[in-house]
């Protein structure tokens, strides 16, 4: 199975544009995550409405036309090397309908994110181009991971991840390779049925959550089911399961592999018998290692449990 395409590996100076697709954001919010870009040799060039507000039932960082100004400007701007988001939220599926790639396909770029980013690397896989699901610029919730921001820019400058993960009890022995797609759940979810939707055959999916009852987490699962895509992958990679059910009233206790959670999960795919890496470190979690969207990928489950680009 081909790659997606990637884009070409970055050069100190480029430009990166930072944007806000989704949610909005506060400038001291992103100081380390900039800080990290220029301190790289990186120019951080931010969107018109990085910083915006739009109180709409949610605090966007613009109106719809306003963030996807900012994003076809940061995809098909010739001078920008990579797209770079501030933090997630909600707002991106507002945007793949107005989403213009003329100059993108052109000159290709990194565009990295994750959370309700998913809906762009999604709406990028299946017009043919990789991204990065990885850290966003956002630090304040999770802290920062210097690791996974460093790995994120070795992937942008022409380098590809190994992962060893520590084995999981829940774990299903195997080995599958296929396309990585995923991200998170309920943007996974969101999608089905839709012309954005990833395309599940054959491929290897990563899938994490933050912050949902478990019976919304059974349901989303039950729509992957039901809509045959556990039929169809050949490998499934668990990452974060953050804050779901009574801990998101309770932000002192974080775990970021919820065991219940994890329980559900294993229950609702016991009927399969692709592999199935739990506990993988990418989420909305402070040890988030970027995965490549789009990548041929190779994962061995066992005593040793890896993952390969």
């Amino acid at each position: 199975m081909q790659s997606k395409i990637f884009p070409p590996s970055l050069k100190k100076g480029d430009k990166i544009a930072v944007i806000s697709p989704a949610g909005s954001v506060l400038p001291e919010q992103l100081e380390k995550g900039l800080a990290i870009l220029e301190s790289n040799g990186y120019e951080a060039v931010l969107g018109k409405h990085l910083y915006g507000s739009h109180v709409h039932g949610y605090s966007y960082s613009g109106t719809e036309e306003a963030r996807l100004s900012d994003l076809n400007w940061a995809l098909n701007d010739p001078e920008i090397s990579a797209v770079w988001t501030s933090r997630g939220g909600y707002g991106c599926q507002h945007l793949v309908p107005g989403i213009n790639l003329e100059g993108f396909k052109k000159s290709p770029k990194w565009f990295v994110g994750y959370s309700d980013n998913t809906v762009i690397q999604s709406y990028l896989y299946r017009h043919g181009f990789a991204s990065i699901h990885g850290q966003t610029l956002k630090t304040a919730d999770f802290g920062v991971c210097t690791e996974g921001y460093g790995l994120t820019l070795n992937i942008m400058q022409g380098s590809v991840p190994i992962y060893a993960v520590n084995r999981h009890s829940l774990n299903r022995n195997g080995a599958a390779s296929g396309h990585m797609i995923g991200g998170n759940l309920a943007l996974i979810y969101a999608l089905l049925a839709t012309p954005y939707s990833f395309v599940f055959k054959d491929a290897v999916l990563f899938i994490e959550e933050i912050g949902e009852k478990f019976y919304a987490l059974d349901r989303m699962l039950m729509a992957l089911e039901l809509s045959g895509v556990f039929k169809h992958i050949s490998g499934l990679i668990l990452g974060g399961m953050t804050l779901m059910e009574d801990e998101a009233k309770n932000p002192e206790y974080n775990s970021s592999f919820d065991a219940f959670a994890y329980q559900l999960i294993a229950e609702r795919i016991s009927n399969y018998d692709f592999p199935v890496m739990f506990g993988f470190p990418n989420g909305h979690i402070f040890d988030n290692r970027p995965l490549i969207i789009g990548a041929n990928v190779q994962m061995n489950v066992g005593d040793e449990c890896t993952l390969e680009f």
